[in-house]
């Protein structure tokens, strides 16, 4: 029998952790597999292997791991993997398929521009500084590079640039003092996570600071489990076990 276990990333922060659970469980509502389960890579509960152990428990023979992540780094590479590994030697029997994470995704770039103009109507003279989480992967980089630039073809600001809160460069702190360089009116400082947590929270105190006369600094809200997002996920379901709703 066909399960699906999704694994969201898991955080410190409470409200995190609900908002992540909270779309897994929504995300189940769009497919007909009989078995689905949540579950957390790192920071709460259920962990993966408790996540898989149910899905066996209420008689899977077949699980499909569809992971809740943003961008293709160490933990869809390494981690998940290497546990996945240690699963199939615990259950030897169970087919196991593993599935994308969200990557580059057009509907992806539609939420960014929801998420700028749910803040501020951008002037002729606004730019973009996009924010990741960070990674030492240099497919992170390209990545977020890349949304970026679809995201300046979708909406033509005086420029977009990017910038990582951890692992890689240019840093949070460089992409803006860079911003503060090119000297645009407006800028708009949108992060590229996926909920809340201490890294959003750092962010808003950073950005309090930095607003003057001649420049005007608007922190965006993070992502969010949109309904954009719930389709990217049917997607990856669909590359997985061939169907939908």
């Amino acid at each position: 029998m066909q399960a699906i276990l999704y694994v969201g990333h898991g955080s410190r922060v409470e409200e995190a952790r609900n908002q992540a659970a909270q779309f897994m469980k929504q995300s189940m509502e769009h497919q007909s597999t009989p078995i689905q389960e949540i579950s957390f890579l790192e920071l709460a509960h259920p962990t993966i292997e408790e996540g898989f152990k149910r899905c066996v428990e209420r008689g899977a023979t077949s699980i499909a791991i569809v992971p809740i992540l943003l961008l293709t780094a160490g933990h869809a590479k390494k981690d998940i993997p290497m546990e996945l590994e240690r699963l199939q030697s615990r259950w030897p029997t169970i087919s196991i398929t593993y599935g994308r994470p969200f990557g580059v995704h057009e509907k992806i770039i539609d939420i960014l521009i929801r998420r700028i103009y749910d803040k501020a109507k951008p002037i002729d003279d606004a730019m973009v500084l996009l924010v990741g989480r960070g990674s030492s992967d240099p497919d992170v980089k390209r990545d977020l590079r890349e949304i970026a630039d679809r995201l300046f073809e979708k909406h033509r600001f005086k420029r977009v640039e990017t910038s990582f809160l951890a692992a890689a460069e240019p840093s949070f702190e460089e992409g803006l003092e860079q911003t503060m360089r090119y000297g645009h009116k407006q800028v708009l400082v949108v992060p590229y996570l996926l909920f809340t947590g201490i890294l959003m929270k750092s962010m808003e105190k950073t950005i309090r600071k930095l607003t003057t006369e001649n420049q005007d600094f608007i922190l965006c809200d993070y992502l969010g489990y949109h309904p954009n997002l719930q389709e990217v996920v049917s997607e990856r379901v669909q590359e997985l076990i061939g169907v939908g709703v």
